[in-house]
Formats: C-alpha cells, sequence, structure tokens
C-alpha cells in the first residue's frame, strides 16, 4: 500500500514538472499556499506551528507551479522569538564545544576523585578562613598527593558554597554611608555572528544610577580594561571608592596604577560570596533579560548604541 501511495506521488509530481510554471496556475497555487499558511499560523495559537507530514507533502507540491523568485516570497515566515531561540542554541553549543570535558578525543588528566573533593570542602567548611594554598598542603599530607593551590580554588568555585551571613554586608554599608562609591563589573556576551563582546558596568551604589557602559570585542588586556572604563565613567567627574570583584582582569598593575593616578581607592568584595556585589549583579541580570536576551546586535558599535538607548529608559 505505501509502494503504491510512492508511485502516485512520484506520477503526480512528474506530471507537475512537465507543465511549464507560471499563468494562473501558479497564481492559483500562491493562493493555496496562502491560504495554507495561514491555517499552520492559526494552529499556534494551542501549540505550536510545526510543520507535520502532511504539510510538507502539500507545499513542496505546490510550489512545482512557481518560479524560483515567487517560491522566495512565499517562503514560511519565521518568528523572531525563533530567531532568539536558535542564536542562544548556537552560542550554548559553542561554548559547549570549546569548553565541554567531552568534546575531544585526546587523552588527559582525569582530576582529583571525589573523596579528594569532599575532603577539600569538609576543610573549608570547617576552617573558612584557611586560604587554597594551606588547603593544598593538608590534603598532601594527608592524601599523600601532588595539589596545587590552583586546583583546590576550582574545586572550591565549584562546590563549595559557604553560608550566608545575617545583615547587610560591609559593601551595602560603605554604599549607604558615602555618597561616591561605584561598583563596577564585566560579563560577556555573543553577537550574531558568535563572536565574543566584553561589556563593562559602572553603577552608582548608592543611588543605584547607572554611570555607563564601556564595550570591547575580543580578548581584554589591562590598557583596554583602563580605557572601556573611561569610556563608561567619561564626563561623569570621579569617585571616591570603586568596588569590584575578585576577577583576575582587576589585577592588571595598568589598572591598579590608573586608580592611582586617578586617586581612587578600591574596595573589594568578598571572594565566592556573590551577595556581597548584589545591586550591579543584578543590573547585570537586568540587561541580559530585557535587551541581549530580546535583540541581536551585530558589532561593537551596534552594541553600544542599543545600551545607550536601554540606559535613560532604566530606572535604576
Amino acid at each position: 500500500m505505501n509502494a503504491g501511495l510512492l508511485l502516485l506521488l512520484n506520477l503526480i509530481t512528474s506530471l507537475a514538472k512537465l507543465v511549464r510554471p507560471g499563468g494562473y496556475r501558479a497564481l492559483i497555487a500562491e493562493n493555496l499556499i496562502l491560504k495554507h499558511q495561514l491555517i499552520i499560523h492559526n494552529r499556534s495559537r494551542q501549540r505550536s506551528p510545526n510543520l507535520n507530514t502532511q504539510d510538507r507533502i502539500q507545499l513542496g507540491f505546490l510550489t512545482l507551479f512557481l518560479t524560483p523568485r515567487r517560491i522566495i516570497r512565499s517562503a514560511i515566515i519565521i518568528r523572531p522569538s525563533t530567531l532568539l531561540r536558535f542564536h542562544a542554541a548556537l552560542v550554548k553549543r559553542k561554548y559547549q564545544k570549546l569548553y565541554s570535558a567531552h568534546g575531544g578525543n585526546k587523552p588527559g588528566p582525569k582530576g582529583p576523585s571525589r573523596d579528594v573533593i569532599n575532603a577539600i570542602v569538609e576543610i573549608k567548611h570547617r576552617n573558612p578562613r584557611f586560604g587554597c594554598p594551606r588547603i593544598a598542603q593538608q590534603i598532601n599530607l594527608a592524601f599523600g598527593l601532588d595539589l596545587n593551590k590552583d586546583t583546590v580554588r576550582r574545586i572550591l568555585a565549584a562546590h563549595y558554597k559557604p553560608e550566608p551571613g545575617g545583615g547587610p554586608s560591609w559593601l551595602t554599608a560603605l554604599g549607604h554611608a558615602k555618597d561616591s562609591l561605584w561598583s563596577i563589573d564585566l560579563f560577556r556576551t555573543e553577537s550574531i555572528s558568535l563572536k565574543a563582546h566584553w561589556i563593562m558596568v559602572v553603577q552608582d551604589q548608592h543611588t543605584r544610577r547607572i554611570i555607563g557602559f564601556g564595550v570591547y570585542a575580543g580578548d581584554v588586556d589591562g590598557p583596554r580594561l583602563c580605557r572601556m572604563f573611561n569610556e563608561a565613567t567619561r564626563n561623569q567627574g570621579w569617585p571616591r571608592h570603586v568596588s569590584s570583584d575578585n576577577d583576575p582582569l582587576f589585577q592588571y598593575h595598568r589598572w591598579k596604577s590608573n586608580l592611582r593616578v586617578l586617586q581612587i581607592e578600591e574596595v573589594k568584595s568578598l571572594p565566592h560570596v556573590p551577595m556581597s556585589h548584589p545591586f550591579v549583579e543584578r543590573l547585570i541580570g537586568s540587561v541580559r533579560r530585557e535587551l541581549l536576551d530580546q535583540s541581536f546586535f551585530w558589532t561593537a558599535a551596534d552594541l553600544e548604541k542599543k545600551l545607550k538607548a536601554y540606559q535613560p529608559s532604566r530606572l535604576t
């Protein structure tokens, strides 16, 4: 039965190919395609308008009567939300390929065992003031291993969650006590061509006002970090204090020298405690949800234009 249906479909397709496209046949076929598209679009009120096998056969058969130029004009319309989800899937796939542990076939170290990870986390819970070098020394003495402080730091970043403390942090207290404390942070986003762009956010800790944004496409170093800060704070004056996290980018000698020249004192947030830097972290989340997840950008100039348009509309 299936073979007979396939033979009949091939016969009808061959007869349609023998008939030259154009004329009244093309007009009728285009109207039928438009009507079928409306049926598929109205179907989205109940569920996603996916094309089933019957839709594909009907649309494919009707396109045999159209010229290539008319086929392009009669294509199925793609919604912006579909493009946004497709772009997000591409970005996720890109970083899975780059940083996934199962991405390559090259052999490598397996890393510490589960017992060692649990021991490191337990030592940190019992002794919160112990640093990574001291924990590595204790683990090496107990298990006879050769772990370094960087391995311990990565394990703690992935598995250690400190207990939350009550009351406001020192950063919040300083922000309310002094009207000249700015919080700064960096985050990365992807353009429509999957090129990484870095964005620096500068926010007034006391008034929650957005001071500005600095944008750069590519790898960030010390001079570029200072240039992004100057672009974000242009014509804004200088604060007495700047709050930043423990990102290695803020450890550049050029960055610290720039703050000394501007007579700005840097206040560091607590490591591995995002709640000690709450307002700028919340602002970054708002920028992602309200702007970057809802629209595309092509270049750094296009991203700067969108951020400047977003800044006055954001009530901080």
